[in-house]
């Protein structure tokens, strides 16, 4: 074998001169890492894909898509009158704290300032989320009830990490309180956003009701700023709208804090679109500083995790070319917003406040964040409990007696609306090789597979030197986990979690191929995620072409059985597993090890300290993916080819009764299709890592080499 000191500090590239090609192929010279030219090159293409999503976007944007993508989808629960305590009266106005229904175990909380007059007009006026009505009622809220509008301020969700965990088993991490309720509701397709949106609908709900009729307005700082412009984007009942520090591009919507993260945004909607969502109804945008938030709150011990994010305040020439673009959907100011506001709400406005400064009794807001905080993730929590059945209902069009028909459908709503389709690759398909390894029983060259411009495929092709001409032979593609490479499913350095299994299994006969995956980098290949979920793609939408470009290119080979084709990952390999196979035919089996999971609760759950919800790894979550996909239904989408699950009982990734109880599911479908025989589960003694017993057995049966 090769010299493994000199491959990992210099690259397998140090060693091109000696490297012969692969007969019927060019040969690969390229120099540097090739996993971090394939991130970059991913990244590359996602950036023009950013800047030319402006283009694209529709003239007529849909309003009910950006209902479903910023999760505002449940039914409010109806009300008479919201709950009201009078906390301060004055001569022209009364200040009260008031609480009202919003969705089921959700409440809205927050203060009302009620004129002693019959109010001119009715305003939801939102601060940022690290502000509270308390705070802010001296400033925006004030002036406008001095001229005469009923104005309610809700709380919202702050950026504190105080309860952001679970103390019951003492796992707590750094997550904003917003990206914590963030990261279970985009399982379940809902959002931090959406809910917000909904309180302040189900507030518009009570004012459009109140009489005698008048305006309606919403105006919004910071955090606030983007729920009342949302708002006012989805409920034409609102008559004029204020967005004050957060209106501008959103092109670099990536480095934002990942709680303001939208699947399919930018596909659709930038600022300008929402913008004349509003239109032509009145929208003031005013070009004030922007709350500053460098990132989450500071790693300590046991708290880590967050995923990085910041808000700055954009060039005003950068605020003003949005504004542009949204035409005269938007009235820009850089100044006093309120005048122009009210003037839209036909309100003679005055120009200050007047009187001396409220004098509110003393007030800890904390326990009223704590009960909107809690009851959010209730309700998520409810979502998850009830999401089998919700997937039940979904998958109601499938018949086992027309199976692969029945199931087209769900396949390609997977790829269109879960993952995020690509097109099919679009380079010339000419491989470029070289010879790595010279092993007494097989040979191993490296791949390069060009897909899309500057985004390539990679990996290693392991051949038995037993190859006899005109032979074909199957093929297991071997995929490596989380920040792995192919040289680890190969080498002893691997040996700890892959125990050498595509060296192993070329020599026992198979043709062997470990593909690059772009899961690599740290957050380098975390940032293509959040790049890409505006674009309602995510990180798999490469994974899947590149899978594309393998399959097509070892069909190709003369000593490969393209009808036998197998994929056996781990871990994230394992994750690949219940993706890539069920939507590529091109492999006839998949092989699921150390992921297979009951994947939703292992991506929401408060309750266990293995879950998502606890680590750094904040790509996983996939929007609406608890109302449709399960493991068992991904993997009911390989059926009727075979499928396999490995699990170690010392596997921290999930406790064996998750896995059990998700395979059955598995296990009935195929019996029910009338083939048990071609899936099995295969526990072992052991921890993360491949096993390769009973695994291999099943591919040496279902790939027909004995």
């Amino acid at each position: 074998m090769m010299n493994t000191t000199l491959l990992s500090v210099m690259g397998l590239f140090a060693v091109a001169a000696l490297g012969q090609p692969l007969p019927g192929t060019a040969a690969l010279t390229a120099e540097g890492d090739l996993a971090a030219q394939m991130v970059e090159g991913i990244d590359r293409f996602v950036d023009r894909e950013l800047a030319a999503s402006i283009a694209r976007r529709p003239a007529a944007p849909d309003r009910q898509r950006f209902r479903k993508i910023i999760g505002a989808v449940d039914e409010r629960v109806a009300f008479d009158a919201p709950s009201l305590t009078l906390l301060l009266k004055r001569r022209n106005y009364s200040v009260y704290a008031i609480r009202w229904p919003v969705l089921e175990g959700v409440d809205g909380e927050g203060l009302l300032l009620e004129p002693a007059r019959t109010p001119v007009a009715r305003v939801v006026a939102l601060p940022d989320a690290d502000s509270t009505p308390e705070l802010w009622v001296e400033q925006l809220p004030r002036r406008l009830a001095e001229n005469g509008c009923l104005v309610l301020i809700p709380a919202l969700i702050d950026r504190r990490d105080t309860w952001s965990g679970n103390a019951r088993i003492e796992r707590f991490t750094n997550q904003p309180h917003r990206e914590f309720i963030y990261r279970m509701a985009y399982e379940m397709g809902r959002h931090i956003i959406g809910y917000e949106v909904q309180k302040v609908l189900a507030a518009v709900d009570w004012l459009s009701r109140s009489r005698p009729a008048r305006p309606i307005g919403i105006a919004g700082y910071g955090e606030g700023g983007l729920v009342a412009f949302y708002s006012a984007a989805l409920d034409r009942r609102i008559d004029a709208a204020l967005v004050s520090g957060y209106f501008r591009s959103r092109q670099q919507l990536w480095q934002e804090p990942i709680y303001r993260n939208v699947w399919g945004l930018l596909g659709e909607f930038g600022d300008a679109e929402l913008a004349r969502l509003i239109a032509p109804r009145a929208l003031v945008v005013e070009a004030s500083r922007h709350p500053e938030i460098s990132g989450p709150p500071p790693e300590q011990k046991g708290r880590r995790g967050a995923a990085p994010g910041r808000i700055t305040t954009p060039e005003l020439a950068e605020v003003r070319a949005e504004c542009e673009r949204a035409g005269s959907a938007v009235s820009l100011v850089v100044s006093d917003g309120a005048s122009p506001f009210l003037r839209a709400l036909k309100v003679n406005a005055a120009a200050a406040r007047t009187g001396p400064a409220l004098s509110l009794p003393p007030f800890d807001p904390a326990p009223r964040l704590r009960r909107q905080f809690d009851q959010l993730v209730e309700f998520t929590q409810a979502l998850v409990r009830r999401s089998e059945t919700a997937r039940r209902q979904f998958w109601s069009k499938a018949d086992l007696a027309k199976w692969q028909q029945t199931t087209e459908p769900y396949r390609r709503y997977l790829w269109e609306e879960v993952i995020g389709k690509l097109p099919d690759p679009s380079e010339p398909l000419a491989a470029r090789t070289r010879r790595i390894y010279d092993e007494p029983t097989w040979t191993g060259y490296e791949v390069l597979l060009p897909v899309w411009p500057e985004v390539f495929a990679s990996g290693v092709l392991l051949l038995p030197k037993e190859l006899k001409p005109g032979e074909r032979r199957p093929v297991v593609v071997c995929q490596h986990g989380l920040e792995g490479r192919p040289q680890d499913t190969i080498e002893a350095k691997g040996e700890k979690y892959y125990a050498r299994f595509a060296a192993r299994l070329a020599e026992r006969g198979f043709v062997t191929y470990a593909p690059q995956n772009p899961y690599i980098g740290g957050d380098r290949f975390r940032q293509l995620q959040r790049k890409a979920n505006p674009l309602k793609w995510s990180l798999f939408s490469f994974i899947l072409g590149q899978h594309q470009r393998t399959l097509e290119w070892l069909s190709s080979l003369p000593f490969v059985d393209p009808k036998r084709i197998a994929f056996y990952g781990l871990s994230y390999g394992g994750k690949t597993a219940v993706r890539v196979p069920p939507l590529l035919p091109g492999y006839a089996l998949s092989i699921c090890s150390g992921d297979f999971n009951e994947w939703i609760w292992k991506n929401t759950s408060v309750e266990q300290p293995f879950s998502y919800m606890f680590t750094g790894e904040y790509e996983m979550p996939e929007f609406d993916l608890g109302n449709t996909f399960n493991y068992a239904e991904l993997a009911g989408l390989v059926a009727p080819r075979p499928f396999m699950v490995e699990r170690g009982h010392r596997d921290g990734v999930s406790i064996d009764e998750w896995v059990a109880y998700e395979y059955a599911k598995v296990r009935r479908l195929y019996a029910f299709l009338g083939i048990p025989e071609r899936t099995a589960i295969e526990f072992f003694d052991g921890p993360h890592q491949i096993h390769g017993a009973g695994t291999f057995e099943f591919l040496h049966r279902f790939l027909d080499w004995r």
